[in-house]
């Protein structure tokens, strides 16, 4: 971590996000599945990532010696909290993948990595990140790159907030999301679009279970 943040040259951006559709979907998605399938918050932010990130390979990439290396499959890891550090489990082509195949994935990855019996296709052949601090209270964070990717997503905690709808105050949900990009793979155009993609599929989540 330390020579990714001595190496790279992060910029980040961030995006406010209105979670209300997203969580009443979760709700109802979680109503039809077993246990080992319920769907998390996180699983469903991995799906949207991974969705959007088609539309923007820079981001699903790597920066190898002089080179920009664009990967053909999207690969998205969720970092893992585990004694002495972190370690990221990775979803092998999360963007085919079903949501109940994410969840059940990540749950099975998570305990094998907290319980010191993780396997090396659990964390091979990641793309991109997802670091999420949101069951810690925390509004949002920037993450380090997990090199060799170009970028990585962190999420903070969804919260009850006061906002502006149609000229009145209401309370809405809201989480916060940042971008950590490479600068020397791509720009703050391209990853403030990326995250507008999120943010839509999110807002309107209908197409994460397409």
């Amino acid at each position: 971590m330390v020579e990714s943040k001595t190496t790279v040259p992060h910029f980040y951006v961030t995006s406010d996000i209105d979670m209300a559709a997203v969580l009443e979907l979760r709700k109802q998605v979680n109503a039809t599945l077993p246990p080992e399938q319920k769907v998390t918050i996180n699983d469903l932010i991995v799906k949207a990532a991974a969705l959007a990130l088609r539309d923007f390979p820079n981001l699903n990439a790597a920066f190898a010696g002089d080179k920009i290396v664009q990967h053909t499959r999207i690969n998205v890891g969720t970092a893992v909290a585990v004694e002495g550090g972190l370690l990221t489990v990775v979803q092998q082509n999360t963007d085919t993948s079903t949501l109940s195949k994410i969840a059940a994935d990540n749950k099975e990855m998570i305990a094998r990595a907290r319980d010191g019996r993780i396997k090396p296709t659990d964390v091979q052949g990641g793309t991109f990140t997802v670091s999420n601090l949101g069951a810690f209270d925390v509004d949002s964070f920037v993450a380090i790159i997990n090199p060799p990717e170009a970028a990585i997503l962190a999420i903070g905690s969804v919260q009850q907030v006061p906002v502006v709808v149609d000229g009145a105050l209401a309370i809405g949900t809201r989480m916060k999301a940042t971008i950590s990009a490479d600068h020397r793979v791509t720009d703050g155009v391209e990853a403030a679009k990326f995250l507008q993609a999120v943010k839509g599929l999110l807002e309107q989540p209908l197409r994460l279970l397409l």
